[in-house]
């Protein structure tokens, strides 16, 4: 019999397919006879998941209908369907499989590739057959014909399976019944809204929702600090001395104290030159591409998972959906073997530091099931690449560029540090002289990348003449994140939780999400309005901190939750743990869920915002936000509504209101809640006055009414 071989969609059946000489039929591809397929062999392909899990009504009529009295869906079994739309290419699969004694996985490297497979070759009803596996990291013809020569055994691949069926059935089971739970309950409090939980997604919102907080409650406080500008010999250079304090009297003591005038002459106590160096960076993983490109091109990570994935299927790049860093000595040799026509390739050629491997490269102990994203041997022409889009290019140079600073010398420069001293008040300086680019010579410098200033030759004892003065500063909040550092928060959040052994637990398993879902929860949690995205800065919407209101203080907030259960899933992958066991302890997390949510969500209070009219459809409609008490009647409360605050006793004549927006900048209700409250906000960025001119400003309520203080 001829065996079968499931690819996991028809582009990457197609790059099989050019390996060998085959017949094209309806859904399938026979590969004619040759060394690796004496008698032939047959190519079909799934469409990503030919086959998902039912419908909860499919269990019982009851779960068709979303009340609180049908909830938990727990189902005793759990069964799966082909998905809508994909009947007629399922069938000409299993009529392949089922005809068959020796199948071949040739899906994706992974625990989803694994699952796709799996999930498919049970629904066609097929038993007993040899499985194998095919496990390469290129398209390349040259390693899909190795790799069907050496095809490996399924023993790791059903133990990936079993993973990822657990992480599958988790998923759903969460969101079934979380999101009918969130969703009841908000809609007893009138928010008519449909309110997604999962498992990974809502702690990654919840995190979001943390730093906008911080951000939003951010008291920004003054500082002085002691700056000189001082003239050498042969040239200018700055100094600071270290004092940094709340009020400008102190410095102003301190400099009083030391008899320092503006003018006051200085010595250079000390100079101090140290040799330093930094190595090449090491080479990309899925997460580190996406993290550099969002940065360097503001594009998401979905799309940069998207543009790398069509590069490996052009045979270009290796396997893109990696957490790996290293190579193993195989890829070395082939990549040293190509620098030359690497450095064609970019234009930029060097002379070779080393064709040694390094360990900070090359390190098979920490390769798994996929090595760095690295170039293939294919090179392409220089009219191949001009068909490359502007990010296509820009990504595969990105990966060639990091793979040859591999092969190139390290960054060298000269740190120079000064002391210079007035009055035995010491100011420090320090210089950055650059003694050879190095590998940096291979990637241009980004605008956030700033040269240090450069030092004129400087000798101890010097006399240096002094124009001193006292610096105002300002503490400043966070920074929003940008769909770059998400990534990067998602993979490290254990750095934010307090507990030590959850701390553990988040770095082992890399924190939230794997490598290869990370962008689609991003997009997910877009697709569900609880972030925006503009000019690549990530917020939080209305909607989102809805949600984050109502899961505060709740397991379904904590990435610690999430990281232990990504723990144990790793133990079934591992051979280590057991399905089951998993979905017994979720079905034990939903029940306790389902007893504590309804009475800690009916006493926790949740601020709703409206959202603008044109952000949501005329079906769904946002409770009125209680504020805070109407500072003016002392009985009402300040209510949001549409366009404006105000007064919920306002039948009975309260007339107190705040504008929705003031000098065309949104108020937001915490902003509305300190004037009732203390009648001052903190500093709010952004008023335009009517000339246009943009300003920072307090707001003030007097007598009811709006007023400006501006800092003096």
């Amino acid at each position: 019999m001829k065996p079968v071989i499931l690819a996991e969609k028809p582009s990457q059946a197609k790059a099989y397919a050019d390996a060998f000489s085959v017949r094209r039929h309806e859904g399938y591809l026979e590969i004619n006879p040759c060394p690796i397929f004496p008698k032939g062999a047959y190519i079909t392909w799934g469409v990503g998941h030919l086959v998902e899990l039912k419908e909860p009504k499919a269990y019982d009529a009851r779960w068709n209908r979303w009340t609180l009295g049908s909830l938990p869906i727990l189902p005793d079994r759990y069964e799966f369907q082909v998905a809508k739309g994909k009947f007629k290419q399922f069938q000409v699969v299993k009529k392949l499989i089922r005809g068959t004694d020796t199948v071949i996985n040739a899906c994706d490297v992974d625990r989803e590739g694994s699952n796709i497979f799996y999930s498919i070759y049970y629904q066609t009803g097929a038993r007993n057959q040899r499985i194998l596996r095919l496990w390469i990291n290129s398209l390349e013809v040259d390693e899909v014909r190795k790799g069907f020569a050496n095809l490996r055994d399924n023993r790791k691949d059903l133990l990936m399976y079993e993973e990822a069926k657990a992480r599958q059935i988790s998923d759903w089971l969460v969101g079934m019944n979380g999101s009918r739970l969130y969703t009841l309950l908000l809609k007893a409090k009138g928010i008519q809204e449909v309110f997604p939980i999962g498992r990974v997604q809502s702690p990654t919102v919840y995190l979001i929702y943390q730093r906008q907080r911080e951000i939003e409650t951010f008291v920004s406080e003054p500082f002085f600090e002691i700056e000189a500008n001082f003239t050498a010999e042969h040239g200018t250079y700055k100094g600071k001395a270290k004092a940094k304090e709340p009020k400008r009297e102190i410095i102003q003591e301190l400099l009083a104290k030391h008899g320092i005038r503006p003018d006051t002459p200085g010595v250079i106590s000390s100079v101090t030159h140290t040799d330093k160096r930094i190595p090449p960076p090491q080479l990309h993983s899925l997460s580190t591409l996406q993290a550099t490109a969002n940065r360097r091109w503001k594009t998401s990570p979905a799309n940069v998972l998207k543009i790398t994935q069509g590069l490996y299927e052009k045979k270009l790049v290796t396997y893109p959906r990696t957490d790996a860093r290293h190579i193993t000595p195989n890829e070395f040799s082939y990549l040293a073997a190509q620098v030359n026509e690497y450095q064609q390739l970019i234009n930029h050629s060097f002379p070779v530091a080393s064709l040694s491997p390094k360990k900070r490269f090359v390190d098979s102990s920490k390769v798994q099931e996929h090595y760095a994203i690295i170039p293939t041997k294919k090179v392409p022409t220089q009219a191949a690449l001009a068909k490359l889009s502007l990010l296509e290019r820009n990504l595969y140079e990105e990966v060639v560029r990091t793979t040859l600073a591999m092969f190139h010398t390290d960054y060298l420069y000269t740190e120079t540090k000064v002391t210079t001293t007035v009055n035995e008040l010491p100011f420090f300086t320090t210089g950055k002289t650059e003694r050879d680019l190095g590998w940096k010579a291979l990637f241009q410098k980004s605008q956030e990348e700033k040269d240090e200033p450069s030092l004129p030759p400087l000798r101890e004892q010097e006399p240096v003449r002094s124009d001193i003065g006292i610096k105002e500063g300002k503490t400043q909040p966070p920074k929003p994140y940008t769909e770059g550092q998400l990534i990067a928060m998602m993979k490290t959040c254990g750095k934010l939780v307090e507990d030590k052994e959850e701390t553990e637990i988040l770095k082992e398993v890399e924190g939230l999400g794997t490598e290869a879902t990370r962008s689609g929860i991003i997009e997910t949690i877009k697709k569900h309005g609880y972030i925006t995205v503009t000019k690549n800065i990530v917020s939080i919407t209305d909607k989102g901190r809805i949600l984050c209101q109502a899961i505060e203080g709740n397991l379904l907030a904590s990435p610690s939750m999430t990281a232990k259960w990504e723990a144990y899933l790793r133990k079934i992958g591992n051979g280590e743990g057991t399905g089951q066991h998993f979905l017994d302890n979720i079905a034990k997390f939903i029940r306790k869920l389902l007893d504590e949510v309804p009475p800690q969500l009916e006493a926790q209070k949740v601020d709703i915002v409206l959202p603008p009219a044109a952000n949501r459809s005329s079906k769904r409609s946002y409770a009125p936000q209680e504020v805070a008490p109407c500072p003016k009647c002392k009985q009402g409360m300040i209510v949001a509504r549409k366009s404006f605050y105000g007064c919920s006793n306002y039948k009975n004549g309260c007339k107190q209101t705040f504008p929705g927006i003031f000098l065309k900048k949104k108020l937001t209700p915490h902003q509305v809640k300190l004037l009732c409250t203390t009648g001052k906000t903190q500093l709010i960025k952004g008023f335009v006055a009517n000339n246009g001119n943009a300003f920072n400003a307090r707001l003030a309520l007097v007598e009811g009414k709006l007023n400006l203080e501006f800092l003096q």
